[in-house]
């Protein structure tokens, strides 16, 4: 591969990494107070954190792009805190991406925290283990499935994102052309099909190898996505 391809393919890498990482770290918390919860918001909570299944990317990239504009408040915020502006840039995919992969990383975790048994936490809680030691000693080894689970459908949903992506980023080569846009712009605008091709099946044996080490982990309980 030449550089012209590496470096797509090296951005898209890292941008599905962090956003995989940083869902990691936001998803977990808002699932399971998802799993657990008897709040009367709790199917507002769900709707809001499901959106971007049933919502076309291309329509939350246009209300992105309002919200990470210089003169929108949050748009104008990171520019007073960076300097930089949120369109356009690297970090306003991660952003995008944070909002866009949400629900793939919610979904498994969600089921996986219903799946335990709360006479398990109790009992943790009888003997005296804090919120935090039933969590990290108790909840994460039983859901391990549903962590990994998460972790790898987000990390290949964020690296076939294309309407948010291009909405939010363009395409600025070495920026925010990830592999996505580049396979577009080879088909579209500069005719190279040879390329085109070996990215795209790049990608259509990734996202097959994805789903089937899913569906492998999970064979004796089938993933559940609502």
């Amino acid at each position: 591969m030449n550089g012209s391809i590496l470096s797509p393919v090296w951005l898209t890498v890292q941008l599905a990494s962090i956003t995989t990482v940083l869902l990691l770290v936001i998803g977990t918390p808002v699932a399971w107070w998802i799993a657990r919860s008897r709040s009367r918001f709790k199917p507002i909570v769900e709707a809001i954190t499901a959106l971007p299944l049933v919502l076309p990317p291309t329509v939350l990239g246009f209300y992105l792009l309002y919200a990470f504009n210089p003169n929108a408040p949050l748009g104008s915020f990171f520019v007073w805190i960076t300097g930089e502006t949120l369109v356009f840039s690297f970090q306003g995919l991660v952003a995008a991406s944070l909002i866009y992969s949400l629900p793939f990383m919610v979904q498994p975790l969600r089921v996986a925290f219903e799946d335990i048994d709360s006479n398990l936490l109790d009992a943790t809680r009888v003997l005296g283990a804090n919120s935090w030691t039933r969590f990290f000693l108790v909840v994460v080894p039983i859901s391990y499935r549903g962590f990994i689970t998460a972790a790898v459908l987000t990390f290949a949903h964020t690296v076939g994102e294309f309407g948010v992506v291009l909405m939010i980023g363009g395409s600025i080569p070495g920026e925010t052309k990830v592999l996505s846009i580049a396979i577009y712009e080879m088909v579209v605008e500069t005719i190279s099909n040879s390329e085109a091709h070996q990215l795209s099946l790049g990608l259509l044996v990734f996202s097959f190898l994805v789903l089937v080490g899913v569906y492998t982990l999970n064979r004796k309980d089938p993933l559940r996505v609502s």
